[in-house]
């Protein structure tokens, strides 16, 4: 996994670049803002600026660690860029994804270290997350709604640093996927996410700095997908 600039300044939502290779509709920029996507997160929006015109954002390719970035438009681009992201949608993706932080750290706690077997956030504010729950009693699921607020209200510190992969494997409740982890930097390091005497794993995507930047969450709604997966879907307030 490559250390994004969205990772290190996760509040830059406009910075001038180059283009280093082009061809039409896509580009590979010298440096980027932009999240690509990720581990059940949605890639960033937003558009690209130069001195012949602009194009929306259409999408990410991964080639050989290097990502380009698709355009809405077929124009060839050179020289020099702004590239803009959406705020109002990272801000969304943010939330979501902390809350999700929020909820597996309960699930985790309550449910004897239940590992999560998939992930999605998607573009209406809403998200599911599943679990490996053969045996849960999805009243006791619901329940976990207002410890969720509660962590919210407390406006949590929201912290990263890196570890050592040996070290993340080691260490329980760092990795709480069933089947994928996230992969690791050129250095071997894995990015930690931590919420503040609540929370600690490994994850790529981006988070608020504290808990309180989130609107409140409900509890959408929990399904039995399968003999042992728990699929509980939740929603920003107002979604």
């Amino acid at each position: 996994m490559a250390r994004y600039v969205c990772h290190e300044y996760p509040d830059l939502m406009q910075m001038e670049t180059r283009v280093l290779d082009a061809r039409p509709g896509a580009v590979l920029l010298e440096a980027s803002p932009f999240y690509p996507g990720g581990g059940g997160q949605l890639p960033d929006r937003g558009l690209l600026r130069w001195a012949g015109g602009e194009a929306a954002v259409g999408g990410f390719e991964d080639h050989d660690g290097q990502f380009w970035v698709r355009l809405q438009s077929d124009a060839v681009v050179s020289g020099g860029v702004a590239a803009v992201v959406d705020p109002a949608f990272r801000q969304m993706m943010r939330e979501l994804h902390t809350d999700l932080h929020i909820l597996n750290a309960l699930v985790f706690a309550a449910f004897d270290g239940a590992l999560v077997t998939g992930v999605q956030m998607n573009d209406d504010g809403t998200a599911r997350i599943d679990f490996d729950l053969p045996d849960a009693d999805n009243d006791r699921l619901r329940a976990l709604e207002p410890a969720v607020n509660d962590a919210i209200r407390q406006d949590l510190p929201v912290l990263e640093n890196y570890v050592g992969l040996d070290r993340a494997r080691e260490e329980k409740g760092l990795l709480r996927s069933r089947s994928v982890a996230p992969p690791p930097t050129e250095d071997g390091l894995v990015r930690i996410i931590e919420i503040a005497g609540l929370d600690r794993q490994a994850c790529g995507g981006t988070h608020l700095a504290a808990t309180g930047a989130s609107r409140p969450v409900r509890i959408l709604k929990i399904e039995n997908k399968g003999r042992h997966n728990r699929r509980i879907r939740i929603g920003l307030d107002g979604r």
